[in-house]
């Protein structure tokens, strides 16, 4: 089955709700979480003025892997402990949607890895520092938007690495983050999203939208404006390909381990609505 033969879905709850009822695959109360886990790192990249934080919980589903970033500290203690052994449909109608988005991407991800037959396209992130893999990261994302010089992206979830590569290709990002603040380079950001999507000619979003419930609020507005939407995702990398023909263009996707956990290469996996589901 590739992505593109996949029936659209209107709502990530609707997605949700397919899963729970079995319409996806096996009956998730028939699957165990084996091993649930957080990682946390701080970054600051030789060369940039400013670091930052990220934590990610992941859950592993025999081989599969699903992952839902939060904010640092924000998962109540316990957490990781309640989701080890728990069966899918429970951390399905789990109260944290973090867990909720983590259990779904593991499901989905075991249902339909990020492989040719599903539609994916793999691209190699070749081994490098960190600000090199960063950099190669942002290419390969950027690379999705067809558009041309002077057109205006914005940028929900802001990488300094994807506004780099942005502004490489002749496009100014605007960056929109829920945090505000500046970039590295003091520019101003906006912390409404749907405010900012009349200015644009495309949005460029990540996956992160998934966890803390702008996702579909983003998507239905970017609809609505008639903007292609790309999404670049560690949280919810097998979540995002099911809404490409459901206002998402393209994703690229990427399941834990991600690039910044070691220096060696490492694989992305990109998808696009108007080529079948393959970039």
């Amino acid at each position: 089955m590739t992505t593109a033969s996949r029936t659209p879905v209107s709502c990530f709850d609707s997605l949700l709700g397919q899963a729970l009822r079995g319409d996806l695959g096996p009956a998730p109360h028939t699957r165990r979480i084996a091993v649930a886990f957080t990682t946390s790192q701080a970054v600051r990249h030789d060369g940039r003025g400013g670091g930052y934080r990220n934590e990610v919980l992941s859950l592993r589903l025999d081989r599969a892997v699903g992952s839902c970033a939060v904010e640092p500290g924000a998962l109540p203690a316990g957490t990781v402990e309640d989701c080890a052994g728990a069966d899918v449909a429970a951390l399905l109608t789990h109260p944290l949607l973090p867990v909720r988005v983590a259990a779904l991407d593991a499901y989905l991800m075991h249902l339909t890895p990020h492989t040719p037959s599903h539609g994916a396209r793999q691209v190699t992130i070749p081994a490098g520092s960190s600000l090199e893999r960063s950099q190669a990261r942002a290419a390969a994302v950027a690379d999705l938007l067809d558009l041309p010089p002077g057109s205006t992206v914005l940028v929900v979830g802001v990488v300094n690495s994807l506004l780099q590569a942005l502004r490489s290709r002749g496009l100014r990002g605007i960056p929109c983050d829920l945090k505000g603040g500046t970039t590295e380079w003091g520019e101003s950001i906006r912390t409404d999203a749907l405010g900012e999507i009349g200015r644009c000619d495309a949005v460029l979003a990540s996956g992160m939208t998934l966890g803390n419930g702008t996702f579909d609020p983003l998507r239905r507005s970017a609809q609505e404006h008639s903007k292609p939407l790309v999404m670049f995702a560690q949280t919810g990398s097998a979540v995002l390909p099911r809404f490409l023909h459901a206002g998402v263009a393209a994703v690229c996707a990427e399941p834990y381990p991600f690039f910044w956990l070691d220096g060696g290469p490492g694989t992305i996996h990109r998808y696009r609505a108007d080529d079948g589901g393959t970039s």
